[in-house]
């Protein structure tokens, strides 16, 4: 008999009344998973790869630098290129807006070369720019800067 195929939890947001922020996608056990919205979804105003991939080398490595960095289970993107997911073990909310807050301004702050920027760290090391992932953070921060943060869809 074959079994049931179960719709995934992220499918069942309102895609249509979501807009960018910081939100609980879903609690499993001690592990808190965080969508970080950072573009509209089908608005048109997508992420590049470039984008995507900069913005994910330098938050992934500041993250699991920071005061929660023990924590962080993953950081990556979303495949419809607006956004991110970040677990996180623990339910400090908190905790975690203040070191995504501070992490963008480590990236906007950036002076230097992008981290993994090699062929031996990166399968990909040609797409990568600080530039892009500085104004993805840029832009990003200032969203979250702008609105208040309760982690909820606002369905």
């Amino acid at each position: 008999m074959k079994k049931q195929v179960q719709k995934i939890a992220s499918f069942t947001v309102n895609h249509d009344t979501l807009t960018e922020g910081i939100y609980i996608s879903r609690i499993d056990g001690d592990v808190t998973t965080y969508d970080m919205r950072t573009r509209i979804p089908n608005a048109g105003d997508y992420m590049d790869n470039l984008t995507m991939h900069s913005f994910e080398h330098m938050f992934a490595t500041y993250i699991r630098s920071s005061d929660i960095g023990e924590r962080v289970l993953y950081f990556g993107p979303m495949g419809c290129q607006t956004g991110f997911y970040l677990l996180v073990r623990g339910e400090k909310h908190d905790e975690v807006l203040a070191a995504v807050l501070d992490v963008l301004g480590q990236i906007v702050a950036h002076d230097g070369e992008i981290f993994g920027n090699t062929a031996r760290e990166c399968g990909n090391y040609r797409n990568l720019s600080l530039e892009s992932a500085q104004a993805e953070a840029r832009r990003y921060l200032a969203i979250l800067m702008a609105k208040t943060n309760d982690f909820r869809y606002n369905d």
